[in-house]
């Protein structure tokens, strides 16, 4: 809108007022544009944000579903299951590699898991067959990222007592405890620590792998009328918190601290851009415990679980944390949205991800309202969906839903800035190419940044119209991502442009290079 260019002094007050109405009018008019542009803008960015992690946990403990599969039937079972959720828009696989401290992968510390073979410490049929490195690459072919998830200090599940004569419980019995039928590593010998560590690193190094994962289970959930059996460590090792009340406790803390902070030491030394998840208990502290907890009535990682998340955010030992709000909004005890805000209202630098619980989820009918809400908090970057099966086997129509308006546009992984900052080095020679199957966009990569932290891992194209403003914050834009320094485009179509950037391991993302393609 243009106004006309008059001097409102050489006006008489009447005509002065007039045009004084018609410029507040004129105003107004311009602002309530504006703030339906910026309304449109904040929606899309609800709807469909540019950066998110979107994680799904593939479980094996108590799963038949690999037991009686060769590997070739895994191998197809399992593109197959992720061909699925990557078309629901999953970016991120968080798969359970040692479910009892055993291993989905051929280890020189810990059999190999009854969950893959059907017996512990059975090999699998093919010699050379190592599942998590099939899955690593699986992953990374559909630019999905892997997660290696660890049970820290599970031996096995209630009532499992045939384990494999390799397993490191018959060579050193005196790290174990017995609690409610399950055995244990007992968290208050410093040599279980180290034993874990060496585990975590030897994937590290051997592996691929984008992240190392756990998941609640530290101290084991309490039983009524059973006690957790460390009375010989803590007399061992325990001397100084002894005579202080509620010493114990501090102990037990304390052992958790010292394994988060080794492993945090043990990944930054083997593999510094391998990320360091956590996924607590959904309830830190209840606020009747103490000032920071939140106003819930629940189970608590703090007390109960020994687990002092907080401090492992605030210090930087941990990466991303995702909190597993399986709760419903309204839930009398444990209110998912006064958590979800709760843990947005946590101020550090760690990432912030939601556990979601697709059947109780998807039971309420609650989906858009948890969705609308960890897009909304400030500091949640996304989410991570319990259990994968239930997104296969679209429980609720949520796969449906994920696919036609949640996760309808690609979304990158949000940047781990915190651990490198650099972005890599714009493309080179980005052009289009004619070729017997249509036009092919190419590029380059400099060589010299070949093998640093900072190396291109993967690349985002982006698609414009002629005459459309080119923002790469626009999610719609992202034509594809792929790890390959080439990419097909349609044929025949309007001319457009194209952009191209290319994203590091961290998920730093370069300034782009652009080209135009007539049609």
């Amino acid at each position: 809108m243009t106004l006309p260019n008059i001097n409102p002094l050489s006006f008489s007050r009447r005509r002065f007022s007039v045009f004084r109405a018609a410029l507040r009018t004129a105003v107004l008019g311009l602002c309530l544009a504006s703030c339906a542009a910026s309304r449109q803008f904040g929606q899309e960015q609800i709807l469909s944000p540019k950066r998110e992690f979107r994680g799904a946990w593939i479980q094996t403990v108590f799963q038949d579903d690999y037991r009686d599969l060769t590997p070739a039937s895994f191998r197809r079972l399992m593109e197959e299951r992720l061909d699925r959720l990557r078309a629901c828009g999953i970016n991120a696989i968080l798969f359970q590699v040692r479910p009892e401290a055993d291993a989905f992968y051929p280890s020189a510390y810990e059999p190999w898991s009854r969950f893959l073979t059907g017996m512990q410490g059975l090999p699998p049929g093919e010699p050379d067959f190592d599942p998590m490195a099939f899955l690593i690459d699986a992953c990374h072919r559909r630019n999905m990222e892997f997660h290696a998830w660890l049970n820290p200090y599970r031996a096995g599940t209630a009532g499992f007592n045939d384990f494999a004569a390799s397993h490191v419980l018959h060579k050193h019995p005196e790290w174990f405890v017995k609690y409610n039928g399950q055995t244990l590593f007992d968290p208050g010998v410093p040599e279980c620590r180290f034993f874990i560590c060496k585990v975590v690193g030897d994937i590290v190094a051997r592996y691929d792998v984008d992240a190392i994962h756990m998941d609640d289970y530290f101290y084991p959930y309490p039983v009524a009328g059973q006690d957790f059996p460390d009375d010989r460590s803590f007399e061992r090792y325990g001397q100084k918190y002894g005579s202080k009340p509620g010493g114990r406790d501090e102990w037990r803390r304390d052992n958790v601290n010292q394994l988060i902070w080794m492993l945090r030491q043990t990944i930054r030394q083997t593999g510094p851009w391998v990320r360091l998840g956590i996924s607590p208990f959904g309830i830190y502290r209840n606020k009747g415990k103490g000032r920071k907890g939140s106003r819930t009535g629940g189970l608590q990682n703090y007390d109960d679980l020994y687990a002092d998340v907080l401090l492992w955010m605030k210090k930087g030992w941990i990466d991303y944390c995702a909190p597993q709000l399986y709760w419903e909004i309204g839930h009398p005890l444990a209110d998912y949205e006064t958590l979800i805000r709760w843990w947005d209202a946590q101020k550090c630098g760690t990432h912030l991800y939601i556990g979601q619980d697709v059947a109780r989820t998807m039971k309420a009918g609650q989906l858009k309202e948890k969705m609308k809400l960890s897009r909304m908090e400030k500091r949640v970057q996304g989410n991570i969906f319990w259990p994968a099966n239930e997104l296969l086997w679209n429980n609720g129509g949520i796969a449906d839903s994920l696919k036609r308006l949640y996760h309808r546009y690609p979304a990158l992984i949000p940047a781990c800035d915190g651990l490198h900052d650099r972005k890599p080095d714009r493309i080179q020679r980005l052009r289009v190419e004619q070729t017997g199957r249509g036009p092919v966009l190419r590029w380059e990569v400099g060589a010299s940044r070949r093998g640093q932290p900072d190396e291109p891992v993967y690349f985002v194209i982006y698609r414009f119209r002629k005459g459309e403003r080119a923002s790469l914050e626009c999610s719609k834009a992202i034509y594809a991502i792929t790890r390959k320094p080439f990419c097909p485009v349609p044929a025949g179509s309007a001319p457009c442009r194209y952009a191209v950037t290319a994203v590091d391991r961290f998920h730093n993302e370069s300034k782009a290079r652009k080209v135009s393609v007539d049609n």
